[in-house]
């Protein structure tokens, strides 16, 4: 797998490569969980042209390299701009807070040929919303494995806190899928901290894709990150924008539901194709 780093530590590894002239960056959630999550999805969706997985300095397991600067979180995520340098026709494609990442960048906006937000949100407001449907469907093995996390802090708690929780981002059907995936992951631990410090309470879009090709999807029984927000979203309201809900899918609607998030992608493919 090709792998390029930006002067910021950005980190550029090509997953996939066929005909069509657009470069995909896929841009994982979490953050810590690495673009590793979203192999599945290049397999899913077959898309046209090369398909680059991202990571953001320090994030996943682009960590402990000389491309990396000490100190990486400091040009997050403003730095996802130094990954469309030398690439045309881009596509960013972002998962959960990946896509918030995007959407906090608005020089991302005028560079872009298209954009995809799957499983994310337009602002912080899907926060409280999971936290009240979490308290309200318990886990066992979570509480511990939250109060472990809070007493030491570190990538083997961050893993076992995310795979206990694991029922509430996939479907029943794809649950051990979901799990499977969970498990082969890295995890970043400092990422998580960093986001949480600076990042996710007070996140609101900085711009909407108003003139240019834009899918928002997500799965239909997705409970950590609430899709009706869009539906209330004021100046999301471009005629090239692409709402699709994935039936019988959860978080990561690819696991649960590979066929439906290809269908959602091939309409966002038509609409690059008109232009």
């Amino acid at each position: 797998m090709e792998e390029r780093w930006t002067p910021s530590g950005v980190r550029l590894r090509r997953a996939a490569e066929s005909p069509g002239r657009w470069n995909w960056l896929l841009v994982p959630g979490g953050p810590g969980l690495g673009s590793e999550s979203l192999a599945g999805l290049v397999e899913a969706c077959a898309l046209p042209g090369t398909v680059w997985l991202v990571d953001l300095p320090g994030d996943g397991s682009n960590r402990g390299v000389p491309a990396v600067p000490p100190g990486p979180f400091l040009r997050w995520p403003q730095a996802l701009v130094e990954a469309l340098d030398g690439l045309e026709h881009v596509v960013a494609v972002g998962h959960s807070t990946g896509g918030m990442f995007l959407l906090s960048v608005p020089e991302l906006a005028e560079r872009l040929a298209g954009l995809a937000l799957i499983s994310s949100a337009p602002h912080a407001g899907w926060r409280p919303r999971f936290e009240c449907w979490a308290a309200a469907h318990p886990l066992p093995g979570v509480d511990a494995a939250a109060e472990r996390y809070a007493a030491a802090p570190d990538d083997r708690t961050l893993r076992e806190l995310t795979l206990e929780a694991a029922p509430w981002n996939f479907t029943p059907a794809g649950l051990t899928r979901g799990r499977a995936l969970l498990e082969g992951l890295p995890y970043c631990q400092e990422a998580v901290a960093w986001a949480d410090a600076h990042f996710d309470a007070d996140y609101r879009a900085s711009w909407l894709p108003s003139d240019l090709p834009a899918l928002i999807v997500g799965g239909a029984e997705d409970h950590v990150v609430d899709q009706s927000l869009w539906q209330r979203t004021e100046g999301l309201t471009g005629r090239r924008i692409l709402r699709h809900s994935v039936a019988g899918a959860g978080h990561f609607p690819w696991i649960d539901n590979p066929g439906g998030v290809r269908d959602a992608f091939a309409a966002l493919v038509d609409a690059l194709r008109r232009g």
